[in-house]
């Protein structure tokens, strides 16, 4: 019995050891970093549409997503274009004012669309698309858009990395696909989680995976 104890504490203690020396052996983060969040496609309902998609103005929630209030949801549309459709595109929550699609470039060719690069919320113009859902079909005139890179700070954030809201800046990535995002932008709350979300083209570029650390430029 004594031996067994014996054992088992000198495996304890080996563990401890190896593991506080693969924690010396990681570097330090900098003050600079900010951690990586890659978004894929996904869609933002109006109230009207999502009656129409799915009979019901309430979504429910699958999963709380990292910025806080934002969350997704298990409701999934179909989206189709000209050439092709995606289906099980995932609804992202809360209901918005107007329905926003975010898509890939790589989507958009599956697709067969145009879809401009854009800041969210500024659908004029975009591209259309069409929605199925369970319960009906919604034809877009506008909505699919490609979004635009950015960083969420929230107004300590933005102190410290001394940043305005609206403002462009340079992100640097490292690795052995590392390389430098340029006009990304901040976006400043007080609801807001430090993060920078990039689509999963970009991320995949870089080869970037969710919670990496990468470097605002200076």
């Amino acid at each position: 019995m004594e031996s067994k104890q014996l054992v088992t504490s000198i495996t304890e203690a080996v563990l401890k050891r190896l593991q506080q020396e693969g924690q010396a052996l990681q570097p330090a983060a900098k003050a600079n970093t900010v951690p990586v969040g890659i978004s894929n496609r996904h869609v933002h309902l109006g109230r009207a549409d999502m009656l129409a998609l799915f009979g019901t103005d309430k979504l429910t929630c699958f999963k709380d997503l990292s910025q806080p209030g934002q969350f997704a949801c298990q409701e999934k549309l179909l989206v189709a274009g000209p050439k092709g459709a995606i289906d099980g595109v995932r609804v992202l929550g809360p209901l918005r004012g107007s329905t926003q699609v975010e898509l890939s470039p790589a989507d958009c060719v599956r697709l067969g669309i145009e879809a401009p690069v854009r800041d969210s919320g500024d659908v004029a113009g975009s591209a259309p698309l069409t929605l199925v859902g369970p319960t009906g079909t919604v034809v877009l005139s506008e909505g699919a858009i490609i979004a635009a890179r950015h960083v969420h700070m929230h107004p300590a954030d933005a102190v410290k990395f001394g940043c305005r809201d609206g403002q462009r800046v340079s992100v640097k990535t490292g690795g052995p696909r590392g390389l430098v995002f340029n006009e990304v932008l901040v976006r400043v709350s007080d609801k807001f989680r430090l993060e920078l979300h990039l689509d999963i083209d970009e991320a995949n570029a870089a080869g970037l995976k969710n919670g990496d650390l990468v470097e605002l430029a200076d």
